[in-house]
């Protein structure tokens, strides 16, 4: 029985039925039935009967054969068989013939098939297929590449913190407080030119060589109500404009070997470079000159990263590294080691270990607006030195439709000098953040805790506070929340700080940029609860609601001389809108603002004040 048979349909004819009182056997009824059915293989038209494909002027036609199948008698109680052929499409390709496919030629490189298909060179479009300055064809040799970006990142921000009544002058004549109303305002511009040269391929490997320069050029105009918050000399008035070139990366990266068939690898990388010690920057988030071994083991799923950094100093007013000035007697060694899909797929771990070696008990530094640096002018004004050691362990990923990022440390160690003894100290404290996270379709449910272990007795040799290295947090609204983004002062109890900017932890700095590690601080408790609405595949609406309290308040009350600071320093909300007319990174517009509604320790510090904060920042990207 051919198979054109085999996949027809048996049908009865109308009025043909079987005679339930036929009186036949078992046997002879089969015998008969397969002998009509072979009668009718045999006289059935055959396949290229039937079904013929044939083409006629590039067109497939469909000849199909008579559906009923005539028998040279009918027998009786027998079925008729019917058969139904098999439908026929009359525009589908016809089949191939058998025969071995041409010699395929082959291309030697994928920038001649953008040639082939006519694509022109255009260096001012970064998504042109050929573009040499993006890393489209090589500029030189066979497989030496260029990739240019430039960024514009502008920000105007006005806002309102207190800061402390002129020394020796001041620009509210009327004021009999020790805290001005703080109202400053800020145009800060940066223009980030990176440049990339790198030799090899990007895609399933690292390239052998990657060589990177990152210059940033930048602006800065402020504007304060009052005379010495800018500069130390007053009669350097109440605005200041600055600019200020500065590297921010210059490294070179090998690509020492491949170690297994996924292209497992181990590389080199020296020179001032990026670098992250967790997945939301608690700890150390920085570019500053270092060493770093780095690679991946069984097809990516542990990798690992060997470091050694010595800090740059910083440009007071920008921000950015200021490779003129000696290097900072500030060393950080790293061993850190992530692990993706565990405990579960989906989700990536991180163990790490983080020695900070400090050696600056003999320096005097003044920042470039002449205000004291090191040593911190806190407590008995005295340089320290210190070694710490952090032992951290962190998350990011999911479980199901659960999203969860944490980090956790223990810092321990010891210090020459305490901030408010002449005797060594040792270093024990803590710190731990999570944030959970939920998504329903288009919003993003959220909810944040964060806890930075306080020093109980700044007078005895155990200091309980944490401090981060360099912090830079993306947690509980990031640089959109007030207490986060702005850089409140230390009124009346030194020339310090009680947070540096785009600082969470209240360390009591001389400055973010400039200051030694201080772990005799209050420490701070965060609470946190947020949404992120994307409104459209280009605009994002984002809330968050902070509610913070310092861990302990005893080193406050020494350094102000003041009996009692309460705990609770109040809630911050902020709301951002960003806005990505492209749905890329081309673009990108934020405009945010934050209010802080001081509690009973805000008010205890700096009295009946309502700072918040603007910002409207607008990125440019090439």
């Amino acid at each position: 029985m051919s198979d054109k048979l085999a996949s027809r349909k048996v049908t009865l004819m109308p009025g043909s039925g079987v005679n339930p009182g036929a009186n036949l056997g078992v046997g002879r009824a089969m015998v008969g039935l397969l002998c009509g059915l072979w009668f009718a293989a045999s006289h059935a038209a055959t396949p290229t009967e039937a079904d013929e494909m044939v083409n006629v002027d590039g067109a497939v036609v469909c000849e199909q054969a008579d559906a009923e199948v005539e028998q040279p008698r009918r027998r009786p109680n027998y079925p008729v068989l019917v058969y139904e052929a098999d439908p026929c499409n009359p525009n589908r390709l016809p089949t191939p013939r058998a025969m071995l496919l041409p010699d395929l030629a082959p291309v030697p490189d994928r920038w001649r098939i953008v040639d082939a298909l006519g694509y022109e060179e255009n260096l001012w479009d970064p998504y042109n297929n050929n573009n040499p300055i993006k890393g489209d064809r090589p500029v030189f040799g066979k497989d030496w590449f260029v990739n240019l970006s430039v960024i514009s990142d502008t920000v105007v921000e006005p806002r309102r913190f207190p800061i402390p009544v002129g020394a020796a002058t001041t620009a509210g004549s009327g004021d009999l407080d020790l805290v001005a109303a703080g109202d400053t305002y800020l145009v800060n511009e940066n223009l980030i030119v990176e440049g990339v040269l790198y030799k090899g391929d990007t895609v399933f490997r690292p390239p052998d060589h990657e060589f990177r320069v990152i210059t940033a050029i930048n602006i800065n105009h402020t504007v304060a109500d009052e005379i010495g918050a800018l500069k130390a000399d007053p009669a350097q008035g109440d605005t200041r404009t600055e600019g200020y070139v500065g590297l921010q990366g210059a490294f070179w990266d090998y690509h020492i070997r491949n170690v297994s068939d996924r292209y497992d690898f181990d590389s080199f990388r020296i020179g001032i470079q990026p670098f992250s010690s967790d997945f939301r920057g608690f700890l150390f988030q920085d570019n500053q000159l270092g060493v770093r071994l780095f690679g991946t083991r069984n097809n990516n799923i542990f990798q690992y990263n060997l470091a050694w950094f010595r800090r740059l100093e910083k440009e007071s007013n920008s921000g950015l590294n200021d490779i003129t000035d000696d290097l900072r007697k500030d060393d950080i060694f790293i061993a850190n080691l992530y692990w993706q899909d565990f405990p579960s797929k989906g989700f990536i771990s991180q163990a790490s270990i983080i020695h900070n070696r400090n050696r600056e008990s003999s320096d005097f530094f003044f920042d470039d607006n002449q205000f004291i640096a090191r040593p911190s002018s806190l407590g008995f004004e005295r340089g320290r030195d210190y070694d710490v050691t952090y032992l951290g362990v962190s998350g990011d990923g999911h479980f199901g439709r659960n999203n969860l990022t944490y980090s956790a440390y223990y810092a321990l160690g010891d210090q020459s000098n305490g901030v408010f003894t002449n005797q060594n100290t040792d270093v024990n404290a803590y710190f731990v953040a999570a944030e959970v996270s939920r998504d329903y379709d288009w919003i993003r449910a959220k909810a944040s805790l964060l806890h930075s272990s306080g020093d109980d007795n700044p007078l005895d040799q155990r200091e309980t506070g944490f401090d981060a290295i360099f912090e830079n947090p993306q947690f509980a609204g990031g640089d959109t929340a007030f207490f986060i983004r702005q850089n409140v002062p230390l009124i009346g109890g030194g020339r310090v700080a009680l947070n540096g900017r785009n600082s969470i932890i209240p360390s009591l700095r001389s400055s973010k940029e400039h200051g030694q590690s201080n772990f005799t601080n209050p420490g701070i408790t965060v609470l946190g609860v947020g949404a992120d609405f994307d409104l459209t595949p280009q605009t994002r609406l984002s809330l968050n609601f902070n509610q913070m309290w310092f861990d302990d308040t005893s080193s406050l009350e020494l350094a102000r001389n003041q009996s009692k600071v309460g705990k609770n320093i109040g809630q911050d909300l902020s709301a951002a809108m960003i806005w990505r007319p492209f749905a890329s990174q081309n673009i990108v517009f934020r405009l945010s603002g934050a209010v802080l509604n001081p509690g009973s320790g805000f008010k205890d510090l700096y009295g009946q004040t309502r700072p918040y904060s603007v910002l409207a920042n607008l990125v440019l990207a090439y």
